[in-house]
């Protein structure tokens, strides 16, 4: 099992009604979910901040970051 868990819910996320801590089968299922969930934040959410994905063991990030 591999997690997908964003490191900040800033407002865009709480308000998005994404699960955060989502579990997946396998690390492959994971990274493509969370590579899929980050294009969209930095598509649709109000841009105050940037979201990347990195890997973390068997687990994947989602990083938050100001946009400045």
């Amino acid at each position: 099992m591999s997690k997908v868990t964003i490191n900040l819910e800033c407002g865009c996320f709480r308000k998005s009604g994404i699960d955060n801590n989502k579990l997946f089968e396998s690390k492959k299922l994971a990274l493509e979910e969370a590579t899929n969930m980050a294009h969209s934040m930095n598509k649709t959410f109000c841009r105050r901040h940037n979201f990347t994905v990195k890997e973390d063991g068997e687990n994947v990030l989602i990083e938050v970051r100001n946009n400045n």
